[in-house]
């Protein structure tokens, strides 16, 4: 006797029971509760659904849909609430066009770029998650403007060398070569630009004008006034979603010390362009406050896979209560974390694949935040919300740092002296990390830059201290789970100069580190496997310095250098606003490179804040700069509640 199929989980009996008004009759059912049944997106049959012709408000929240049918067949639909699903895509949103009312919060693979596609698809769509959809409706409104111009003007373009029947090849170079608007609207821009490229095709290549556009979905008149009106409130120079801070954009040239030179001594054309003065971290939001000190910021992983190190457009910055994420090209606050209380020292990005119910992956790329509370916040910064807290240290955090090998390896260094290596894993189905302790290795003094060894990253961790520069075994194959440390790293045989703080670490390359300290006027540029090569077993070991980079004598501590492997560069800020800038390539190809020889920065950039900021700033220390791993973009932070956004041309 075969066995029975399962039963479906939605039937006109359950129909009738969670419906409202009470009736006999599926037909006459105006609002519907099916939220918490676990359902996935299978189950939603639009033949069973199709019969509620008179539904105005249902409720699928706290199920398990990865998608919604195309075929709903629900004309009246005034309200939707998808809260805590699995949603990845709104396109089948499109079927509602009476919805008024829309709440996906809880599905964190949906992004900036869905709530645009959401505006665009909707022409009366009201509130979304609670809020007034009319800042978002004038930004598409411009974003299709301007994507509309260079659309055409590229179908301009490529009529003067190809024929109008070739539409499949405009539109898919339209997608390649049209950009517009910050990376984190990627998607809505390629969405949007294929389907205006189809529509300039289709019409045999008429002009598409603004009263056409969409021309699917329709746009409602009543909805084209509330947006024209909109967008006369807000000036076209101030953008969307960016808070009440002080942003100003530079017009000015960066003044330069100093030009880059090549391997063969002539000059290169390296310019960076100020861009963005921006003060996203002001307490309550006050242009006054110039005492918010900004600790760290940290590039994010490309989107794209199979380049490993390589970083975007977009920045996360931190300091105060305030962890923001900026795109550079815009100067656009994308997102805001606050945390009252908390002051924020440092940032690290992750990218992970996790997997839906369905089994289907998806890549998030997570940031982790720590500071003065010694807690990690793990924040899926595009569905805006943190995911969880790790209760990491019972002192404040100095530092993270993410292993390059393992996406879910997390480094957290203590004010108690101590490092901790979690594994952080991947969310549950509540969105949830639940981290594990793997290592606890045993510091010293203070640790506060950290860098696995490039060549040998779950083998060995090194990390800038109060005291000095030190090495660890992280190997997880050896049983012992609290370690000290192996190796105290020193640059000079003069006692009084070992010990000393490094508070800049950083590698160049697989194998050149630059480190730093305060007081001395020098970065070292030293090799990691030539002074490993002669340990034996030696606890304290002289580091085999390449070469001597001349920089501040300041006795300020807490300025933070980076390198930028792919174009053998090392940045470090200075006390008086100046960022260096060190090209050391040809140090890196010279045989024997003269290690005594202090070596000057290629270039100084001395950024002209009083005049960007329109107010006078009585000191400015830039103790952090960093860039993205194409060298296209350049950030650095200040004592003085200042991210500066440079480009790098």
């Amino acid at each position: 006797m075969s066995a029975r199929p399962p039963m479906a989980p939605l039937t006109p009996q359950l129909l009738l029971q969670r419906g409202r008004p009470k009736t006999n009759r599926l037909g006459k059912i105006q609002s519907l509760n099916l939220s918490g049944l676990e359902l996935l997106s299978k189950h939603l049959d639009p033949n069973l659904l199709g019969r509620l012709k008179r539904l105005k408000e249902l409720d699928l929240s706290n199920n398990l849909l990865e998608t919604l049918p195309a075929n709903l067949g629900l004309p009246h639909l005034r309200v939707l609430r998808c809260t805590n699903n699995q949603l990845g895509d709104v396109t089948a949103l499109h079927q509602f066009a009476e919805l008024e009312e829309l709440n996906l919060e809880g599905n964190p693979f949906l992004t900036v770029s869905d709530n645009l596609k959401i505006s665009y698809l909707l022409p009366k769509l009201r509130k979304v998650n609670g809020k007034d959809t009319a800042s978002t409706c004038s930004q598409v409104e411009n974003i299709d403007r301007e994507l509309t111009n260079r659309v055409t003007a590229h179908w301009e373009k490529f009529l003067a060398t190809s024929s109008p029947e070739e539409g499949a090849a405009f539109t898919k170079s339209a997608v390649r070569d049209v950009c517009y608007g910050p990376e984190s609207l990627r998607e809505f821009t390629q969405w949007r630009v294929r389907m205006i490229a189809e529509e300039l095709v289709a019409s045999g290549g008429a002009q598409v004008q603004e009263s056409d556009i969409p021309k699917e979905p329709p746009r409602a008149a009543a909805a084209s006034k509330l947006r024209a009106r909109t967008a006369s409130k807000r000036p076209d120079n101030v953008p969307f979603s960016l808070p009440s801070t002080k942003r100003v954009r530079a017009s000015l040239p960066a003044q330069t010390e100093g030009r880059p030179r090549d391997s063969g001594g002539d000059q290169a054309a390296l310019h960076l362009e100020p861009l963005h003065f921006l003060q996203c971290h002001s307490r309550n939001n006050s242009p006054k406050d110039l005492e918010t000190q900004l600790w760290a910021c940290a590039f994010e992983p490309a989107r794209e896979e199979g380049h490993s190190g390589a970083t975007s457009q977009t920045v996360a910055t931190c300091g105060g209560e305030t962890v923001c994420v900026i795109d550079c090209q815009t100067g656009l606050v994308l997102h805001k974390y606050k945390v009252p209380g908390e002051e924020f020292f440092s940032v690290a990005w992750t990218a992970l694949m996790v997997a839906t119910q369905a089994g289907h992956k998806k890549r998030w790329n997570m940031l982790a935040a720590a500071g003065l509370r010694g807690m990690v916040r793990l924040l899926h910064v595009r569905a805006g919300f943190c995911c969880s807290v790790i209760r990491a240290h019972k002192k404040a955090i100095a530092t993270l740092c993410f292993s390059p090998t393992h996406e879910t390896h997390l480094f957290t260094a203590s004010y108690d002296k101590r490092i901790i290596l979690w594994d952080i894993g991947v969310p549950n189905q509540e969105y949830k990390f639940q981290a594990s302790q793997l290592l606890m290795l045993n510091c010293t003094s203070v640790p506060l830059r950290l860098c696995p060894v490039p060549s040998c990253p779950d083998d060995f961790l090194l990390a800038g201290c109060e005291g000095g520069c030190c090495c660890w075994n992280v190997r997880l194959d050896q049983p012992q789970k609290q370690r000290a440390c192996e190796v105290d790293f020193v640059f000079s045989e003069d006692s009084k100069v070992s010990g000393q703080r490094v508070d800049g670490l950083a590698f160049v390359n697989e194998d050149v580190v630059a480190s730093k300290g305060s007081g001395q006027g020098i970065i070292y540029l030293w090799s990691w496997s030539q002074t490993w090569a002669g340990r034996g077993s030696q606890s304290v070991l002289p580091v085999v310095i390449l070469a001597r980079l001349q920089w501040s004598t300041t006795n300020l501590a807490y300025f933070s250098l980076s390198t930028c492997p792919d174009k053998n560069l090392v940045m470090c800020g200075d006390e008086e606003g100046s960022v260096w800038i060190y090209d050391v390539e040809h140090l890196l190809k010279q045989p024997s490179p003269l290690a005594t020889t202090l070596q000057a920065p290629t270039q100084i950039l001395k950024w002209p804040q009083p005049i960007a900021l329109g107010q006078p700033v009585t000191k400015t220390m830039v103790n952090t700069v960093v860039a993205n791993s194409a060298f296209t973009y350049l950030t650095a932070l200040t004592d003085s509640n200042i991210v500066s956004i440079w480009k790098c041309c």
